[in-house]
């Protein structure tokens, strides 16, 4: 754990909760939007969050690196102990399209780990907070998984889903598709889902606030192997992965990697 955890998370959720009424502002409202490269949308909102999310976490701690999807990346972060990485609004094309499901996502990494995380999610009114090697809080209130003894309900990629709904041999309840990865593992960390699938190609901001989230409510995200998923290096892309309570561990895996879902 961090040695700033608690001064770290107190940050977090002052400045997150700031971020969250400026994104609100432009929520299905008025919004700009252009392509950047990848053929990816951003908005002035995205903008705007990630500007004072900026301002504020880097005049607070001036020490601490910044990895964020809307600034430039370089690799002066690599040599800083205390990296913010950062998701101005993850889930932007649902921000965009007037889903709700999306949230502001960050994260202090030190040692390739996140040490404090929250996910701000102003539209839904939910507000995650964790501390490695303590607890998750959702809206203030400790938040645990209980134990379950087999997957029942998933969620992923549009692509994914498609898949299993189609499938003749899985047999699972799905959810609507979330538009933010964040709070697909999220929905796991809260009980409302058993398992988070996705693709390869998730960046560190996508994740590493919500893999905080997710452990420290006892699950775990992880590629298909069970290995832990490490940030701050200087490849942001991740592998395929998955997200489960630490009781569905090894059906979690044996299904991601059978099933061929993800091929």
């Amino acid at each position: 754990m961090g040695e700033n955890s608690t001064e770290d998370i107190c940050l977090l959720k002052e400045v997150g909760a700031e971020a969250g009424k400026i994104a609100m502002k432009y929520f299905r409202s008025d919004n700009e939007v252009w392509m950047k490269s990848g053929n990816s949308p951003v908005s002035r909102a995205d903008m705007e969050v990630n500007n004072f999310l900026y301002r504020q976490l880097r005049a607070s701690r001036p020490d601490y690196g910044w990895l964020s999807e809307e600034t430039d990346d370089n690799n002066d972060r690599l040599d800083q102990k205390a990296v913010f990485v950062v998701d101005p609004i993850d889930g932007t094309r649902g921000f965009i399209n007037g889903s709700d499901r999306w949230c502001i996502a960050i994260a202090v990494v030190e040692e390739g780990r996140p040490t404090t995380a929250i996910l701000e999610c102003p539209a839904l009114k939910e507000s995650y907070s964790a501390i490695a090697g303590k607890s998750t809080a959702l809206n203030g209130e400790l938040i645990k998984l209980t134990r379950r003894e087999q997957i029942r309900h998933l969620t992923g990629s549009q692509k994914i889903l498609d898949l299993v709904t189609s499938s003749t041999s899985l047999d699972f309840e799905v959810t609507s598709y979330v538009p933010s990865l964040a709070y697909r593992i999220a929905m796991v960390a809260a009980g409302k889902i058993d398992l988070a699938i996705a693709r390869s190609g998730a960046h560190d901001w996508d994740l590493a606030a919500a893999d905080l989230v997710l452990a420290s409510a006892g699950g775990q995200l992880t590629d298909l192997n069970g290995g832990q998923l490490l940030y701050n290096r200087k490849e942001l892309r991740h592998q395929a992965l998955i997200g489960y309570p630490g009781s569905l561990r090894e059906d979690a895996i044996k299904l991601a990697k059978s099933s061929g879902i993800l091929h």
